[in-house]
């Protein structure tokens, strides 16, 4: 996806890093959780593990879209710079990618949540998708590697868009200037590249 970027706007490396490393994290949580909730009731474990991340792929990334842009709002209302989504300081701050980490960590189980409301509704227990497959190997294999590999991919690359830096256009920081002169000195960053450096006003 990083070469699919405009070459003004292409992410460094690092940084690349630092905003995968984020959604990495969240998965790692929402795979863990499914596990745990799979073994939960009596129904069969790979059909409720496989419901719970279909609803994680699909309800869940309307859920955390909406959660990234209330904390973001949240955020720019507050003026919080190192708890921006994708910016992490010049140079590179570890304390702002951990900030950053723990409000999508918060986003995710906020998702999670909601998603086990939902699973409450009784006419889930009576999905089995899997039940048709006799084979527990191939049933294990469709639920934990086939399946998650190819939606992984697509969530990963969707969600990547949310939280990585987002390029304020000219006309906004100029707007943001006039805001803040009379005020005390503000650090901002230009975003219009990430080789840009920061400005005070």
């Amino acid at each position: 996806k990083r070469f699919r970027e405009p070459k003004h706007e292409r992410r460094p490396w690092r940084i690349w890093f630092l905003d995968t490393s984020k959604q990495a994290i969240g998965m790692l949580f929402i795979h863990f959780a499914n596990v745990y909730l799979s073994d939960l009731t009596e129904e069969d474990p790979c059909s409720l593990y496989l419901i719970n991340f279909l609803l994680d792929a699909s309800l869940g990334m309307l859920l955390i879209y909406a959660g990234v842009r209330a904390v973001s709002a949240i955020v720019e209302w507050r003026q919080w710079d190192s708890l921006r989504f994708g910016e992490y300081g010049e140079p590179v701050q570890c304390t702002a990618w951990l900030g950053q980490c723990i409000l999508y960590i918060l986003i995710m189980m906020f998702e999670k949540v909601l998603i086990m409301l939902v699973l409450l509704i009784p006419q889930w227990k009576k999905l089995a998708l899997l039940n048709p497959i006799e084979n527990p190997d191939l049933e294990l294999a469709i639920v934990m590697l086939i399946v998650p590999f190819f939606i992984n991919a697509l969530m990963f690359w969707v969600v990547d868009n949310f939280l990585m830096k987002k390029h304020r256009t000219k006309a906004k920081l100029e707007e943001r200037e006039e805001d803040s002169r009379g005020n005390s000195k503000v650090r901002y960053r230009r975003a219009l590249s990430h080789d840009d450096s920061e400005s005070e006003v």
